[in-house]
């Protein structure tokens, strides 16, 4: 499926009536499961964005090239469209404009560009935001990066657990003036904030997540709630299970008496090796076992 397929299929999503919820994706492997299990999206969040290369938490260590470089490996394992989470786009507006660029060339089907002060600045702990105008200013790069004008830009801020539901009101007022294509609200503690936030914006929303009560789909729908994110137990699954595969093994467990492993015809399917040995058939002369 073409980059543009992948966009225009994101886009529908964000023009229907309903409310999905996207798989955590973060390689090549992640996004092919998801793809067979019919998710519709793919979510690459920067947190496991940085797990998942560098190892480190999310703390804004992980670079442009690095986060691009992850995407297009997983553009090229599969068709899946997958939203990026790009956080404060690597530097100032800038750098999100030269962000945006580099990930529409890897084949990323959206991004999210966030106003949250990143990396922390000197002596400040906790979250901060970048001024408004700041925030406005990196929304305006990040359209005016954009060449395939199907690539959807979406801005983001956590502004309501940070400094409260009236500035989170002005910032969403504000960024979808420049004419980003969606909101992406963080943070939301009540019913009564994501109500208020949906009732000052005509655009579509994706929430990153909240408690119990503002999980419903159905309600989640009615608030113009098009993408509803359900963190990455994917990844932190995966850590367990590579965990205590080689905990077994260094206790002196046989590799034949391990629980938990993939089956073959598992494998054999997350690596398309039927496709494989088609290919070599076909290019190769090589007849399949």
């Amino acid at each position: 499926m073409a980059f543009r397929q992948r966009r225009e299929k994101l886009r529908s999503i964000l023009a229907g009536s309903t409310c999905i919820r996207p798989g955590s994706v973060y390689d090549a492997t992640s996004i092919r499961i998801a793809e067979d299990l019919g998710f519709e999206l793919g979510m690459f969040g920067g947190s496991v964005a940085s797990l998942a290369v560098l190892g480190d938490p999310d703390i804004a260590l992980i670079t442009l090239t690095e986060l691009a470089e992850q995407m297009r490996r997983m553009s090229r394992a599969s068709t899946l469209p997958v939203l990026v989470d790009a956080d404060h786009g690597y530097g100032n507006a800038l750098n999100v404009r030269r962000t945006v660029q580099e990930l529409e060339a890897a084949g990323a089907a959206g991004l999210t560009i966030e106003d949250t002060l990143l990396p922390p600045a000197f002596g400040q702990a906790g979250t901060h935001l970048i001024p408004l105008e700041e925030g406005v200013g990196k929304m305006k790069a990040a359209l005016d990066g954009r060449s395939d004008p199907s690539l959807v830009i979406m801005g983001r801020t956590g502004a309501v657990s940070v400094t409260g539901l009236d500035d989170a009101i002005e910032r969403a007022k504000a960024y979808e003036a420049t004419g980003v294509d969606a909101l992406f609200f963080t943070g939301i503690k009540s019913r009564r904030e994501l109500e208020a936030l949906s009732a000052a914006t005509s655009l579509p929303i994706v929430l990153g997540g909240g408690p119990e009560d503002v999980t419903a789909l159905d309600f989640l729908a009615d608030q113009c709630v098009r993408i509803a994110l359900q963190g990455h137990a994917p990844f932190a699954a995966a850590t367990q299970a590579v965990y205590q595969t080689l905990k077994a093994l260094r206790e002196g467990t046989s590799p034949k008496n391990l629980n938990g492993l993939a089956s073959a015809e598992l494998t054999s399917r997350a690596m398309r090796d039927a496709e494989v040995k088609a290919r070599a058939g076909a290019f190769l002369g090589l007849k399949n076992k």
